[in-house]
C-alpha cells in the first residue's frame, strides 16, 4: 500500500492550501499522513550539532514520528501558501529538522533515507506570482529526503480574488499529480 507524507505549511484550517490538499487526498491511493506545521509539536532546529556525529536529533518531539514515516513512505507533498515569495516560516521550521539527513550524508557518510520517493509541490498565493524561490526551497527539502522524481510545480495564483479550489486548471493539474504519485 502506498504511503504519502503531506507537509502542510498553511496556518488556515480551511484556506486555499488545505482546499488543494483535500483534492489530492481524495485522489491518492493508499494512506497519507498530513503534518500541519502550525499545529504540530515540532520545534525548529537549534543547530546543536548533535546530528553531526549521531543519527537522529537531540530534540525529542513530534518529529520522531515524521522521521519514521519518511523512511516508509513512497511520496512526499509540500503544500504551502507563499509569504514574501517563500514557504511559510512554520513549514521552514519543520523542514529545518531534516538537517539530520544532510549531516548524515555530508558529515557521517551515511545514506539516511535509502528508499527513493516521488515528490510534488503545491503552492498558492495572492501576490505577484513569484513562486520560483519557494519552489526551489521545496525541491531542496524533497532532495534531502530522497525524492528523486518531482512533479512539475502546481500553483494557484491570485487567490485573493479567486479561491484555489475554483481554479479549474489547478484542479486538473492536481489530478495529474495524484496519477503521478499513484503510479
Amino acid at each position: 500500500m502506498k504511503k504519502t507524507l503531506i507537509l502542510n505549511g498553511s496556518p488556515r484550517v480551511k484556506g486555499d492550501t488545505v482546499s488543494l490538499i483535500d483534492i489530492i487526498t481524495k485522489n491518492l491511493d493508499g494512506e497519507y499522513k498530513i503534518v500541519n506545521a502550525y499545529r504540530c509539536s515540532i520545534a525548529p532546529c537549534i543547530d546543536c550539532r548533535y546530528c553531526y556525529e549521531k543519527e537522529g536529533c537531540a530534540i525529542v518531539d513530534g518529529m520522531q514520528e515524521i522521521y519514521d514515516y519518511i523512511q516508509d513512505c513512497d511520496n512526499v507533498i509540500i503544500a504551502s501558501p507563499i509569504y514574501f515569495s517563500e514557504l511559510t516560516g512554520k513549514l521552514l521550521d519543520v523542514a529545518s529538522r531534516l538537517q539530520t539527513y544532510f549531516c548524515a550524508r555530508h558529515f557521517r557518510n551515511e545514506n539516511p533515507v535509502p528508499k527513493s520517493k516521488k515528490g510534488a509541490v503545491l503552492l498558492v498565493g495572492g501576490g505577484d506570482g513569484n513562486m520560483d524561490k519557494a519552489y526551489d526551497t521545496a525541491c531542496c527539502v524533497l532532495k534531502h529526503i530522497n525524492c528523486n522524481d518531482v512533479h512539475k510545480l502546481i500553483y494557484s495564483n491570485r487567490t485573493n480574488t479567486r479561491p484555489a479550489a475554483e481554479d479549474r486548471e489547478v484542479y486538473n493539474a492536481i489530478l495529474s499529480v495524484a496519477e503521478f504519485l499513484n503510479n
